[in-house]
């Protein structure tokens, strides 16, 4: 059975959770506290020399890191990914905007906020986080008046990998209420089965 690493808080570790409902695959939880430093004894860091959540580790004993990859891994052969081409670079081309684009500004801010409180360098850094975040929601907003999903007209590995940290953009004190086709977009995931929320271990 696939063993997966991972922290309920987390929106990386919640994409993996979600595609692994979505496709209807079992696996085992192993929750570690990622505050309490958890994902840095040398049991783990064993598994993953990076020292971060999520890692899945397959049923041969290969241990696969970052959320992303993850998430491709699991999606090859199913409906979360497409065949073509063209199609395949275009989830990734949106995978890799909300690593570079969306992640480090939304993601950031929630963690800020619910974790660790902003210091006077956070304080500093608050307005730019907003408006990085702002302009990725618009990107995506662009994106989805247009076409219900992100590629291809069908639900993917790019709209699990944009909603984890979106759904909950309110948490970082985004206001999500002038995105229409985001809130749209956020309610077809939601309803899709076997959908569970992000605390769902």
């Amino acid at each position: 059975m696939l063993h997966l690493y991972d922290y309920l808080a987390s929106g990386n570790g919640y994409k993996v959770r979600l595609a692994l409902r979505l496709l209807g695959r079992p696996y085992r939880l192993t929750e570690l506290d990622i505050l309490k430093g958890e994902t840095r004894t040398p049991a783990f860091l064993a598994k993953n020399p990076n020292g971060r959540i999520p890692a899945l580790e397959l049923e041969d004993g290969t241990v696969l890191w970052e959320s992303n990859a993850i998430l491709f891994y699991l999606a090859d052969g199913t409906r979360l990914l497409p065949t073509d081409r063209l199609l395949r670079a275009q989830v990734l081309q949106w995978m890799f905007f909300e690593q570079y684009s969306h992640e480090p500004y939304i993601a950031v801010m929630r963690f800020w906020l619910h974790y660790t409180g902003l210091d006077e360098d956070k304080l500093r850094q608050r307005a730019k986080k907003m408006e990085g975040g702002y302009a990725a929601l618009a990107v995506m907003e662009s994106r989805l008046a247009a076409a219900p999903y992100f590629v291809g007209g069908a639900l993917s590995i790019a709209d699990l990998a944009l909603y984890a940290y979106t759904h909950v953009a309110h948490e970082g004190e985004f206001d999500l209420g002038r995105f229409p086709a985001i809130r749209a977009w956020l309610a077809r995931i939601a309803a899709e089965p076997g959908y569970a929320p992000i605390t769902a271990g």
